[in-house]
C-alpha cells in the first residue's frame, strides 16, 4: 500500500519559481515518497526533524535548494510544506 503525497499551497507557489532541474528533483522525490514512504535515508542530507518533519537537498551548492515534508501514519499521507532555499527552510 502506497502513500499518499500532497503539496501545501504554499509549498505549490515555491514550486513555480523553482529552477526546472529542481522541480523536477522534487517531483521525483514525491514519487519516491508515495512508493516507499516518507523516511528518505537515500537522498542527499536527508534528515528527521523535530516531531513528524523530514527534510533532505534537492541539489547542493549555492543557493542549496531543500524540501521540507510532514507525515501523518495514520491516514497515510504526506504533505509537502516547503520547497526552496535552505535559508529560509522551516526547519
Amino acid at each position: 500500500m502506497g502513500w499518499t503525497v500532497k503539496i501545501h499551497r504554499k509549498a505549490e507557489k515555491q514550486l513555480a519559481s523553482l529552477p526546472r532541474s529542481v522541480a523536477e528533483k522534487l517531483y521525483f522525490l514525491m514519487r519516491e515518497i508515495a512508493i516507499s514512504g516518507p523516511v528518505r535515508g537515500d537522498w542527499p542530507n536527508y534528515g528527521k526533524l523535530t516531531g513528524d518533519r523530514h527534510h533532505c537537498h534537492l541539489k547542493k551548492g549555492k543557493p542549496t535548494y531543500v524540501a521540507v515534508w510532514t507525515e501523518d501514519r495514520q491516514t497515510i499521507t504526506v504533505e509537502v510544506i516547503y520547497a526552496g532555499t535552505h535559508e529560509k527552510a522551516p526547519y
